[in-house]
């Protein structure tokens, strides 16, 4: 049995990750420092025996013991609001976090996929992106700590591939979404749905005509696993191409949950992108993959499982004990 390390197990696309890779027979080992991931996201994999999960921060020394062959590091903050939040943990999972991981990987003859992001093009001045364009970012704005910590990520990877050989993977992620958003993380699709499920008018940051191109999380995770098992160690973006203005989708939300909230506008934060668009040309030629869930299906799916959720089942992780279950 092949075994996998999934970093940031228990965040929304770390926690589908390790169900693909229980479901294709791996023994996949979870870790997370859980600062911003939730237990609850994988507590349905405990009583498996091919899985364990270890409570810990990789921006610390990383050890696995016994036979390792594949890593996947997926730690990081994600959203403005938990990045913006702590900066200097954003940082340092995408450096320090990635450099142990890389020498783990390198000692443990392991191939490594480090998830990188579409925010390292920046505010992009060429639409749609693909992976040859080298981004507009402001190293110094407050985006600058997660836009920064993944273009480090990936000049590290490159050089671990370079110098020792190590066999390495790195995807863009363009937006994901689907079940296991945290409805107050502050992105787009859960910020929305949680203002149309409490009622409340929907928030629109300038005047809504930014785009932004939404991958179903299914989607998103054929592509990863597509590209791990591929031979190609350069960047290769993996979202849905299909663009769409905030405003637009916001009125998409509106009419979704058969809601009468308003729009209601504000100001844009700094160097929020005003474009954000896949080019996929490479995915499609090297991985065979396009993204098969439409906006409209897959919103239905993530918003049935939002309005399917109490509010004692949003919080109740906090309160259970999981502590059986975790290696520290």
């Amino acid at each position: 049995m092949k075994k996998i390390l999934i970093t940031g197990a228990a965040g929304f696309l770390g926690s589908h990750l390790c169900d693909r890779f229980i479901n294709e027979g791996f023994h996949v080992i979870g870790m997370d420092n859980l600062i911003t991931g939730d237990l609850k996201n994988i507590e349905h994999l405990f009583p498996l025996e091919n899985f364990e999960f270890y409570h810990h921060d990789v921006s610390t020394f990383v050890h696995v013991p016994g036979e390792l062959h594949y890593i996947l590091h997926f730690a990081s903050p994600a959203s403005p609001i938990d990045y913006l939040k702590i900066p200097i943990q954003t940082l340092k999972v995408g450096s320090l976090g990635t450099h142990n991981l890389l020498g783990l990987a390198k000692a443990k003859k392991a191939r490594i996929l480090i998830a990188s992001t579409s925010e390292v093009y920046g505010d992009p001045l060429v639409h749609p992106q693909a992976e040859s364009y080298y981004g507009n970012v402001n190293t110094i704005g407050p985006r600058g700590v997660y836009d920064e910590a993944k273009r480090f990520q990936e000049s590290i990877t490159m050089a671990y591939h370079r110098f020792h050989g190590l066999e390495t993977r790195i995807v863009r992620i363009f937006n994901t979404y689907g079940p296991r958003m945290r409805l107050n993380d502050g992105r787009v699709i859960p910020a929305f749905m949680g203002q149309a499920l409490r009622g409340q008018d929907l928030t629109v940051f300038g005047d809504g005509s930014q785009t932004r191109s939404f991958c179903y999380v299914d989607d998103q995770v054929e592509g990863i696993y597509r590209l791990l098992f591929s031979a190609y160690s350069n960047p290769v973006n993996i979202g849905n191409p299909n663009e769409i203005s905030i405003k637009d989708f916001a009125e998409e939300i509106i009419k979704l949950t058969g809601t009468k909230q308003k729009i209601i506008y504000e100001e844009l934060p700094i160097d929020d992108p005003m474009q954000r668009q896949p080019d996929i040309s490479l995915a499609k030629k090297l991985l065979n993959w396009e993204p098969k869930v439409g906006r409209e299906e897959g919103m239905k799916k993530t918003f049935d499982y939002f309005k399917g959720l109490t509010e004692e089942e949003l919080y109740k992780s906090e309160h259970k004990d999981f502590s059986k279950h975790i290696k520290r």
